[in-house]
């Protein structure tokens, strides 16, 4: 939780759409609310799922950013990772780059796919 406020903005423009939650996050307040439900604490803490990005894409626009690629979480070593989209809106400000917008969406699981 330590990262959070100096990775995202730290007023109410701040947005994010959770793949485990439905509606829109809003504000700082929420964000940080919505990430010690997972289990974030201040300080960190040992964990053994791992969360990643692959085919990370970045197009850089003066101020604004967005950056894209599939998230993968990997709760244990049994089951494959869940995954899926995330796209992100980055701003450039006095304080460099911080996120304002996430929206991370999941795919199906196997069984969902029709064949």
């Amino acid at each position: 939780l330590d990262q959070v406020g100096r990775l995202f903005l730290r007023d109410d423009r701040l947005t994010y759409f959770s793949s485990e939650k439905e509606g829109l996050i809003r504000g700082m307040d929420a964000v940080l609310e919505h990430h010690r439900g997972f289990g974030f604490v201040p300080g960190g803490g040992e964990k053994s799922s791992r969360l990643w990005m692959e085919d990370v894409g970045i197009d850089l626009m003066r101020d604004a950013a967005t950056v894209t690629g599939i998230w993968y979480f990997q709760a244990d070593s049994v089951s494959g990772p869940q995954r899926g989209p995330v796209s992100i809106v980055c701003l450039r400000g006095g304080a460099g780059w911080r996120f304002a917008h996430m929206n991370f969406s999941e795919y199906p699981g196997e069984e969902s796919n029709p064949r």
